[in-house]
């Protein structure tokens, strides 16, 4: 009985070899639908990861900057409001060729901009990166503050 089953059951498979021509249609439809979702937001996904690595190379430049004030200046940050990319690679404080993960592209021209204080206020990009229409990036952004958030509340007793 189950040999009969068996051949019964080839004999119905004998003639069926392959997919039909609107399951192959359906196939090609969703993967379609799928590259038409994922695409972009892979595009997105790389563009921001780009603008993320030059907003890093502007963190580099400022931390050359700082330790060159405080090495070389001896931390007078009220006489040294600017430092250029030339006094860093002069200085050894960063090598002489550094491009942007963006662009590949050289940077030719940076200047890190200090506050009496020794607080940042901007680090200049010559030539712009990615995302930056002028090259220049505020404190908020080199340093990552988020100023949205607020402190939390204090526990009251």
């Amino acid at each position: 009985m189950l040999t009969k089953a068996l051949k019964a059951r080839q004999a119905r498979l004998q003639g069926e070899k392959g997919f039909t021509l609107i399951e192959l249609l359906a196939v090609i439809v969703i993967l379609g639908i799928i590259a038409v979702i994922a695409i972009p937001l892979i595009g997105n996904i790389i563009d921001n990861s780009k603008e993320d690595s030059d907003v890093a190379t502007a963190r580099q430049l400022y931390d050359a900057a700082r330790l060159y004030v405080i090495g070389e200046k001896a931390g007078d940050f009220a006489n040294t409001t600017t430092v250029s990319l030339s006094d860093l690679t002069t200085s050894n404080y960063i090598e002489d060729t550094i491009a942007l993960p963006s662009t590949k592209k050289p940077i030719t021209d940076a200047t890190v901009t200090f506050d009496a204080d020794g607080q940042l206020q901007s680090v200049s990009i010559t030539p712009a990166p990615q995302g930056s229409d002028d090259g220049e990036y505020t404190a908020n952004e080199v340093l990552q503050v988020d100023t949205t958030t607020t402190a939390p509340a204090t526990p009251s007793n």
